[in-house]
């Protein structure tokens, strides 16, 4: 199979694409690869890494601030030029299939086949359906979505239930035992992390949390970030603290877990979910459409795990929602089976063979 992929911004759309992209090696090992992606965002870096080929295209989110008007009109341009390239680069590789897996990239690409006729595939990670994809929707063959209530925003003959194809890596994905990050094998453990750069607004929260930690009956790995790890690790947490910056295998990590605390990305969602562990969800609320608090209500509303909106988080909110899971075995037990009966655990599998019924 010949393949176009876009995605980018975030590791939220970047993670997901490349899981969609190992599964297509693993059923077609043949297959060939070109990522198209921005110039200036992290997927320029990930990628290549991946022995993927990577050609960025310059072009910039729509912005509603006045101080940005200039940059929106530049854009304007920028799409067109884009477009243009795109069906460059499409007329080129002669792709079996271009897939987009969200971020502004996705549209000049993804715009580009339908000019050009190739079939065309797009998956939503989150519960939100994006801006980009809902500008994409008329023009591909069809949609995969990760959440059962993203199907009702979607207006398209061809949308099907998916999941999260990181689901099916995080599975995959060889278990890490905490005690290589110091902690004991008899005690429980809570997993608190907010990204590979870290929250600021999270990390100023939780250190009243942290430094009353000695009184918990359970040990606690932290996650600061690498931007805020130095200045972190000053401080004199008690013995049942541990201090890490990243943690570059956190699914397989998350297997010797018994409690997660995180944010409520469309990923880490996918892994929880597909792993069955606890967990306490802080959805962010600066991102787009606030879609971290609906990605974290479809975990509530199945009686799946907890959420604190980042408003309501201290030291006491915290404290109760943990001690009502960690030290409560029945609920541990009911929300693992709750997550199960969410779980798809085939993502990029259905993914595939979607992608294979639209290639003509």
């Amino acid at each position: 199979m010949r393949v176009i992929i876009t995605a980018g911004g975030t590791g939220g759309h970047i993670y997901p694409a490349l899981a969609i992209v190992d599964k297509i090696k693993e059923m077609e090992p043949k297959s060939e690869f070109i990522y198209i992606g921005t110039h200036n965002r992290m997927e320029k870096d990930i990628v290549p890494k991946r022995g993927i080929k990577y050609i960025p295209i310059e072009i910039y989110g729509l912005s509603t601030s006045p101080k940005l008007m200039g940059r929106n009109v530049k854009n304007i341009f920028l799409i067109a030029s884009a477009i243009k390239k795109c069906e460059s680069i499409i007329k080129e590789f002669k792709p079996d299939v271009v897939i987009g897996v969200g971020g502004y990239v996705t549209y000049p690409v993804i715009r580009a086949a339908k000019k050009c006729h190739v079939p065309s595939f797009i998956h939503e990670q989150n519960s939100i359906v994006g801006k980009a994809n809902k500008s994409l929707l008329k023009m591909v063959d069809c949609v995969g979505v990760s959440f059962k209530d993203s199907i009702k925003q979607v207006k398209h003959s061809n949308v099907v239930l998916t999941g999260n194809p990181v689901s099916e890596g995080a599975l995959k994905k060889k278990k890490i035992s905490k005690t290589s990050y110091g902690l004991s094998t008899n005690k429980k453990s809570v997993l608190i992390f907010n990204g590979s750069l870290g929250s600021k607004a999270i990390n100023e929260k939780l250190l009243d949390y942290l430094n009353n930690a000695s009184k918990y009956n359970y040990e606690i790995l932290y996650v600061t970030g690498k931007t805020y790890y130095e200045e972190f690790k000053k401080n004199k947490f008690p013995k049942n603290v541990f201090i890490e910056p990243y943690i570059d295998n956190l699914s397989g990590l998350m297997k010797d877990i018994d409690l997660i605390v995180c944010r409520a990305g469309a990923s880490s969602i996918a892994e929880i979910t597909a792993l069955g562990v606890p967990s306490v969800l802080i959805p962010s609320p600066y991102v787009a459409n606030n879609h971290q608090y609906y990605n974290a209500l479809s975990i509530i509303e199945s009686n799946s795990g907890e959420m604190i909106e980042e408003d309501k988080l201290n030291k006491k909110s915290l404290e109760e929602k943990i001690d009502s899971i960690i030290n409560n075995s029945s609920r541990q037990k009911e929300i693992k089976n709750n997550l199960s009966k969410l779980n798809i655990d085939d993502s990029a599998t259905i993914i595939y063979n979607e992608i294979k019924k639209i290639i003509k």
